[in-house]
């Protein structure tokens, strides 16, 4: 496997030569656009990686996925879903104009910005700060990995920068959508946006997701089937943006994308799959982990559809 991994990370590192940086956070326009990683955890607790997959990278919308499980076990699904949609957007991650004409006007999905500040505000804890610690100690769970931690430097860049963010929570608190102080759920949304990760810790989560729930390492149940089923399900069809549609006829299996170049996937009943490439397509996906999937995908059928 190791051998595998390997060569589809240097048939694809020319890729990395095709996509851009993000830049709308500056601190994320620091990032190494040559790096390309890949780490596969299986749900019979092995592990295999090439590539930059070392590499500590902000996980962004990664941690889209993380809030909703939270969001979910603290709430039940008909709470979280009365507040945010579970349908497909063909707008962009940041779009303000769905939000107005829509009728309920409320997010289409969790995986999009405005769906997920919506989560995020939806999760248990007397102030911000307790729910990032509850996110933290969540991630930190689920990766197997007490190390995870903020990037405070890029925390402080999306902080700054985050306008449209701003924009965005205004709106649904205008509308009653949001709840509690905007400033905090955005404090929140910022802190977990900017966890730093590597391509293995984010394979874990993809494992205990295509597990069902359960750790690979240690068989622990950490969220029931029916939150990692929905889970699953919602980034199937809303994962990866615009763009989830073409994801799922090419790849084929639930993933994630975040703009610090991490692509989650959970392949149920067999892996979870983390890779990392920073240099971003037009929609703001891994141009090269992108097609590092696609080769992944096809060289051990991975396709669930």
């Amino acid at each position: 496997m190791n051998k595998l991994l390997e060569t589809i990370i240097e048939n694809n590192r020319e890729w990395t030569q095709k996509g851009k940086v993000a830049t709308y956070i500056p601190e994320l326009s620091k990032a190494n656009p040559n790096h390309l990683g890949i780490a596969v955890y299986t749900i019979d607790n092995e592990e295999f990686c090439a590539g930059d997959c070392n590499v500590k990278f902000t996980i962004q919308s990664i941690s889209k996925v993380i809030a909703l499980m939270l969001a979910l076990l603290d709430n039940g699904k008909e709470i979280v879903f009365s507040k945010v949609d579970m349908e497909p957007t063909a707008d962009t991650f940041n779009s303000i104009s769905s939000l107005e004409t829509r009728n309920p006007n409320k997010p289409l999905n969790p995986m999009i910005n405005s769906g997920a500040i919506v989560t995020s505000s939806l999760i248990n804890g007397k102030n911000g700060s307790e729910v990032i610690e509850r996110l933290l100690k969540f991630t930190r769970k689920i990766t197997n990995n007490p190390d995870i931690d903020i990037n405070y430097n890029v925390y402080k860049s999306e902080k700054e920068t985050g306008h449209r963010n701003r924009a965005l929570a205004y709106y649904m608190k205008s509308i009653g959508i949001i709840e509690g102080d905007v400033e905090e759920v955005l404090d929140v949304y910022f802190k977990q946006c900017s966890i730093e990760a590597t391509c293995k810790d984010i394979a874990k989560i993809g494992a205990m997701l295509a597990n069902d729930g359960i750790l690979p390492w240690n068989g622990e149940r950490v969220i029931p089937r029916q939150v990692a089923r929905i889970v699953k399900t919602i980034m199937l069809t809303c994962g990866m943006y615009d763009a989830s549609g073409e994801f799922a006829v090419k790849i084929g299996v639930p993933g994630k994308s975040g703009v610090g170049g991490g692509i989650l996937v959970a392949v149920p009943s067999r892996m979870g799959i983390g890779v990392f490439g920073p240099a971003l397509d037009s929609k703001g996906n891994s141009i090269a982990g992108w097609k590092v999937l696609e080769d992944i995908s096809k060289e051990l059928d991975l396709s669930i559809l």
